[in-house]
């Protein structure tokens, strides 16, 4: 079964959802809850009908706001999926996966995955889900226009995060950050040098608990600190504060 556009525009603006599950059942009843919830939905049922997608969004100037992938798939799975689709897309990624190990769950974080539900799944669950995804985007938080989080000395280029613009640069080059990872950095960056504590991380920038499981926190800093530390194996922008939380420490 190809991909397939379900849906249509509510008075307000439609957001794009993309339903990746091999399973026909699935996809369908998706497509439908969603629909009925104001999503402009498509389906595919392998990465590969998904990847092209993407892209063929991407080249036109659109893209999916949000992505919703199962991991057991035919052909590429769900981890390789998410994995070649965050170069080309930001957009948040909610798995749906029969897999409850944790050892899964923070795999499909580490590739890039910002949120996990298990199944079976509550529809109404999911929709809240996407719900507190779409605060995400609409959600403004406290911090200046611009802050230099790394002034660039000694050689090394400066970091700057632009909240309005929804960008990270480091010297002239665009960082590219996931929805949950700029949303995390603006929160550190809306009270530097202050602790934030993984529960306050957790509900701000993912309106909720996680599982009871606050390594959610701790999966993305890992990613946020890849892309914006000098050496992320020796962190001084996002501190860790052991049994507190986290500080951005401005350089």
């Amino acid at each position: 079964m190809g991909v397939q556009w379900v849906g249509w525009q509510h008075d307000h603006v439609a957001l794009r959802l993309l339903v990746l599950d091999d399973d026909d059942g699935i996809r369908t009843s998706l497509a439908l809850a969603m629909e009925d919830e104001g999503y402009e939905v498509s389906s595919a049922a392998t990465a590969e009908e998904a990847l092209t997608l993407v892209s063929s969004l991407v080249e036109d100037g659109q893209q999916p706001d949000v992505m919703v992938v199962d991991l057991m798939l035919g052909g590429i799975d769900g981890f390789s999926f998410i994995r070649r689709v965050r170069p080309l897309s930001g957009a948040p990624v909610i798995v749906v996966s029969a897999r409850r190990d944790k050892t899964d769950v923070i795999a499909a974080l580490e590739v890039g995955a910002d949120d996990y539900v298990t199944k079976p799944f509550d529809v109404d669950e999911l929709a809240a889900r996407l719900k507190a995804l779409r605060r995400r985007f609409s959600g403004t938080t406290p911090t200046p226009t611009t802050v230099v989080l790394d002034s660039g000395e000694g050689g090394w280029p400066p970091v700057e995060l632009d909240v309005d613009g929804g960008q990270v640069r480091r010297g002239g080059d665009l960082v590219h950050l996931t929805v949950t990872e700029f949303r995390l950095l603006c929160e550190l960056a809306a009270a530097p040098g202050r602790v934030l504590s993984r529960g306050v991380l957790l509900e701000r920038v993912w309106d909720r608990g996680f599982f009871g499981d606050e390594r959610i926190v701790d999966v993305h800093v890992r990613r946020l600190r890849t892309k914006v530390e000098r050496d992320p194996s020796s962190p001084r922008l996002v501190a860790t504060v052991r049994g507190l939380g986290y500080r951005l420490d401005l350089r």
